[in-house]
C-alpha cells in the first residue's frame, strides 16, 4: 500500500495534490508541532502584481506556537481574513475560463467558521480533491492513531506500520534527513518525488510554479488533474 504523510496545509501546490494522487492512504501529519514560517495558515497566490501571501492569523503567542501541536492552533477570528481573503480570491481570478465553474463551492469555504486552522485546511484540501477529481485515496490524521512515540524517522515508520504501508512517497528534501536504512529494515519502499512540472497558462507572465492549487484550477478546470500529472510531458 503507498502512503504519503505530509502536514495539513492551506491551499497547498500542485506537487501535494500530485502526492494525494500517487496515495492509497494519505495522511494528514496533524500531531506535530506547528511551524509558524510554514505553510501551515498560508500561501501564494499570482496577480497582477506578482505573488501574493494569503495568510491566516491564528491564536498564539510566539512562546506557545513553538510548542503547540498542528492540531490545536486555533483561527482568530477577531481579524476578518475571511473576506479579505475571498475578496483578493475574486479580484485576481474572477476573469480566469473557470472562476465561475468553482465559485460557489469555494466560497462556501470562506462563509465558514472554522475554530481549529487543521479542521479548516484539512476539509478544503479533501474538496480540492473532489474538484480535481481525486477518488481513490482515502484520507486519515496522524492523530487519530494510537501509540505512536518518537520523533523524525522513527515515528514516521510506525505510522506506516500501523496502516499497513508498504511503500512510501515523500518529498525530494526529505533526502536530507530520512534514514532510508531504517526504512528498509522495516521493509517499507521510499520513493521521492519529482517536481520538474511543465508550465500551464497564468493570466500574469512570469510564470510562478510555486503558487496555490487554485490558479491551476481557475486557469484549467477539469484539465488541472493533467497538468498535475504532467511531468516532462509524460503523465505519472
Amino acid at each position: 500500500m503507498k502512503v504519503t504523510i505530509l502536514q495539513p496545509s492551506y491551499i497547498p501546490w500542485r506537487g501535494y495534490f500530485h502526492q494525494i494522487f500517487k496515495s492509497d492512504l494519505f495522511i494528514f501529519y496533524d500531531d506535530v508541532q506547528y511551524d509558524k514560517r510554514g505553510w501551515r495558515n498560508r500561501n501564494r497566490i499570482k496577480t497582477m502584481h506578482g505573488s501574493k501571501w494569503l495568510t491566516i492569523p491564528v491564536l498564539a503567542s510566539n512562546v506557545q506556537i513553538d510548542k503547540t501541536p498542528i492540531n490545536r492552533i486555533r483561527i482568530d477570528w477577531g481579524q476578518k481574513w475571511n473576506q479579505k481573503h475571498w475578496l483578493t480570491i475574486q479580484h485576481t481570478y474572477g476573469k480566469t475560463p473557470y472562476f465561475k465553474t468553482y465559485e460557489k463551492d469555494i466560497f462556501f469555504f470562506y462563509s465558514k467558521h472554522y475554530e481549529y486552522l487543521a479542521d479548516f485546511t484539512i476539509d478544503y484540501t479533501i474538496h480540492v480533491c473532489e474538484w480535481l477529481g481525486i477518488q481513490n485515496t482515502r484520507f486519515l490524521k496522524s492523530s487519530d492513531l494510537k501509540g505512536i512515540t518518537g520523533n523524525k524517522t522513527n515515528r514516521l515508520i510506525q505510522i506506516l506500520k500501523q496502516v499497513g504501508a508498504t511503500h512510501y512517497i515523500s518529498g525530494p528534501s526529505a533526502k536530507n534527513y530520512i534514514d532510508e536504512n531504517s526504512f528498509k529494515e522495516s521493509g517499507i519502499r521510499i520513493e521521492y518525488m519529482n517536481y520538474n512540472y511543465s508550465p500551464y497558462p497564468q493570466l500574469y507572465p512570469p510564470f510562478d510554479p510555486q503558487v496555490s492549487i487554485l490558479d491551476l484550477i481557475f486557469m484549467t478546470g477539469p484539465d488541472a488533474i493533467n497538468h498535475i500529472l504532467d511531468l516532462n510531458g509524460k503523465k505519472q
